[in-house]
């Protein structure tokens, strides 16, 4: 029996690489027109850059700061197989220079979502794959809605109008309490934050304008859990190279990872930058550093066993770790053919 309704996992969400022109180049191979992009250069200190459908591909954010969003043209347009990039944006199209971009599928830019006591100016929702973007002005500790139809799983929160803290939370967090994309802090709580969510709406409480409990302007990137497609949760470090072994039902393409009980760096590692184990080509979401050699973790047909005894990267003895998978393929798709470690 087939584990999810998601047959190609590359339909919702795939990462590709590319290599820089010094011109006005399409970067295909997607699969899909992306909604939400998420862009580094593999070998120099640049920053992080996300844009997405919703806010125009032209807003771009930094994971690694907490920067308002600026309008520039590293794209120039979101296209049926990928994206366009400025030919002018030395940082992210440089000739000689490789980049690596990780990309979503919403619906588009979306319409207004009128479930919550404020209302979105635009949510993109794909419930298929349990992704959702809203962007949301105003809303005073008070709720939206995410368009998801279930409760999100995890949930990232940036302000784009003014300088704020990244937040991300996650079902089973401390109440009260986020995670700092742009931080190695651990769990811990700062002024507005997302206090709660449900089927329909998401709630933000707190004082002070960083989740936009306020004022201000804020996306929220939403993920609800799909059996064979996307998973989340903790798990506990054992101090050991012969690691956690993490079940995520389907071979991961893609691995968010970050201790929760104290400081550390976030870790990002995909299937398309090493390709064989372990899994060694890790990128910091946290800093601008070029792409490490750390030996992390394997990525098996059915998830992911950490091979560390870094404390940041899920190795510490007893400590916590949060994390982030999507598929390459699940564990038995609906063709009934078994996907293998790598």
């Amino acid at each position: 029996m087939a584990y999810t309704t998601i047959n190609k996992s590359t339909d919702y969400f795939n990462t590709v690489t590319y290599s820089g022109s010094n011109s006005s180049q399409s970067v295909t191979g997607v699969g899909f027109q992306p909604d939400w992009v998420w862009m580094k250069q593999r070998g120099g200190t640049t920053d992080h850059k996300l844009a997405d459908a919703v806010r125009g591909y032209n807003k771009n954010i930094t994971s690694n700061s907490t920067a308002a969003e600026t309008t520039h043209t590293y794209f120039t347009s979101f296209d049926s197989d990928g994206f366009t990039l400025d030919g002018n944006v030395s940082d992210y199209n440089k000739s000689g220079l490789t980049y690596v971009s990780w990309n979503w599928k919403a619906n588009g830019q979306g319409s207004s979502n009128t479930d919550g006591a404020v209302n979105t100016t635009y949510t993109s929702a794909n419930t298929t794959s349990g992704f959702s973007i809203s962007l949301v002005s105003n809303l005073n500790s008070n709720t939206f809605g995410h368009g998801l139809g279930v409760e999100p799983d995890v949930i990232f929160n940036k302000r784009t109008d003014d300088v704020a803290n990244w937040r991300i939370y996650y079902k089973g967090i401390t109440s009260g309490n986020s995670l700092f994309l742009n931080s190695t802090s651990g769990s811990s709580s700062e002024g507005s934050r997302i206090s709660s969510a449900d089927a329909t709406t998401v709630t933000v409480t707190g004082s002070g304008h960083g989740g936009s409990a306020g004022t201000g302007t804020a996306v929220f990137y939403c993920f609800a859990n799909k059996t064979g497609f996307s998973s989340s949760g903790t798990y506990q470090g054992n101090g050991n190279a012969d690691g956690a072994f993490i079940y995520t039902g389907f071979k991961p393409a893609w691995i968010l990872n970050k201790r929760v009980d104290s400081t550390g760096n976030w870790m990002l590692i995909d299937n398309k930058r090493l390709g064989y184990n372990p899994a060694q080509r890790d990128l910091r979401p946290n800093l601008n550093n070029a792409e490490g050699s750390d030996e992390t973790f394997d990525i098996l047909s059915n998830g992911f066993k950490v091979r560390t005894t870094s404390n940041d990267f899920g190795g510490g003895s007893g400590a916590t770790y949060f994390y982030l998978a999507f598929a390459e393929a699940p564990l038995v798709g609906t063709n009934n053919i078994p996907t293998t470690a790598r």
